[in-house]
Protein backbone atom coordinates (compact mmCIF):
# COMPACT_ATOMS: atom_id res chain seq x y z
CA UNK A 1 0.00 0.00 0.00
CA UNK A 2 1.62 3.45 -0.69
CA UNK A 3 2.30 6.14 1.66
CA UNK A 4 0.12 9.11 1.79
CA UNK A 5 2.13 11.29 0.68
CA UNK A 6 2.42 9.36 -2.72
CA UNK A 7 -0.43 8.33 -2.80
CA UNK A 8 -1.57 12.33 -3.15
CA UNK A 9 1.19 12.79 -5.45
CA UNK A 10 0.74 10.23 -7.55
CA UNK A 11 -3.09 11.02 -8.03
CA UNK A 12 -2.54 14.49 -8.76
CA UNK A 13 0.05 14.42 -11.54
CA UNK A 14 -1.66 11.23 -12.85
CA UNK A 15 -5.75 11.99 -13.20
CA UNK A 16 -5.87 16.15 -12.45
CA UNK A 17 -2.54 16.58 -14.61
CA UNK A 18 -0.99 18.55 -11.68
CA UNK A 19 3.33 19.52 -12.36
CA UNK A 20 5.23 17.27 -10.55
CA UNK A 21 7.01 20.07 -9.17
CA UNK A 22 3.79 21.94 -7.83
CA UNK A 23 2.99 19.03 -5.33
CA UNK A 24 4.46 20.77 -2.53
CA UNK A 25 3.12 20.70 1.14
CA UNK A 26 3.12 24.37 1.44
CA UNK A 27 0.85 24.72 -2.02
CA UNK A 28 -2.64 25.53 -1.31
CA UNK A 29 -5.16 23.54 -3.34
CA UNK A 30 -6.48 25.81 -4.86
CA UNK A 31 -3.15 27.11 -6.32
CA UNK A 32 -3.34 23.34 -7.79
CA UNK A 33 -6.69 23.79 -9.84
CA UNK A 34 -8.58 21.32 -7.36
CA UNK A 35 -12.16 22.87 -6.86
CA UNK A 36 -14.69 21.29 -4.88
CA UNK A 37 -15.76 19.28 -8.04
CA UNK A 38 -12.28 17.74 -8.36
CA UNK A 39 -11.57 17.27 -4.37
CA UNK A 40 -14.64 15.45 -4.19
CA UNK A 41 -13.55 12.93 -7.07
CA UNK A 42 -9.74 12.97 -5.60
CA UNK A 43 -11.48 11.97 -2.17
CA UNK A 44 -13.05 9.31 -3.75
CA UNK A 45 -9.77 8.29 -5.49
CA UNK A 46 -8.00 9.04 -2.22
CA UNK A 47 -10.46 6.21 -0.33
CA UNK A 48 -10.07 3.71 -3.50
CA UNK A 49 -6.53 3.53 -3.59
CA UNK A 50 -5.70 3.62 0.45
CA UNK A 51 -9.28 1.62 1.08
CA UNK A 52 -9.97 4.24 4.02
CA UNK A 53 -13.28 6.24 4.69
CA UNK A 54 -12.45 10.24 4.15
CA UNK A 55 -16.39 10.77 4.26
CA UNK A 56 -16.24 12.51 7.46
CA UNK A 57 -13.24 14.51 6.39
CA UNK A 58 -13.31 18.33 5.79
CA UNK A 59 -11.56 19.03 3.17
CA UNK A 60 -11.80 22.44 0.61
CA UNK A 61 -9.68 24.64 -1.74
CA UNK A 62 -7.74 26.26 0.62
CA UNK A 63 -6.21 22.89 2.94
CA UNK A 64 -2.69 22.94 1.33
CA UNK A 65 -1.37 19.66 -0.44
CA UNK A 66 0.45 19.48 3.63
CA UNK A 67 -2.67 19.43 5.17
CA UNK A 68 -4.26 16.74 3.09
CA UNK A 69 -1.43 14.77 3.35
CA UNK A 70 -1.92 14.79 7.49
CA UNK A 71 -5.59 13.98 6.73
CA UNK A 72 -4.88 11.23 5.13
CA UNK A 73 -2.44 9.58 7.42
CA UNK A 74 -4.46 10.61 10.26
CA UNK A 75 -7.22 8.66 8.96
CA UNK A 76 -5.20 5.34 7.66
CA UNK A 77 -3.66 5.34 10.53
CA UNK A 78 -7.27 5.24 12.69
CA UNK A 79 -8.25 2.62 9.89
CA UNK A 80 -5.36 0.63 10.89
CA UNK A 81 -5.67 0.06 14.24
Amino acid sequence: MPSATDAVSTLMVQKFGVDPAAVRPEIPLYELRMDSLALEEFRILIEEQLEIDLEDATLTSRNTVGELVELVERVHSRTLR
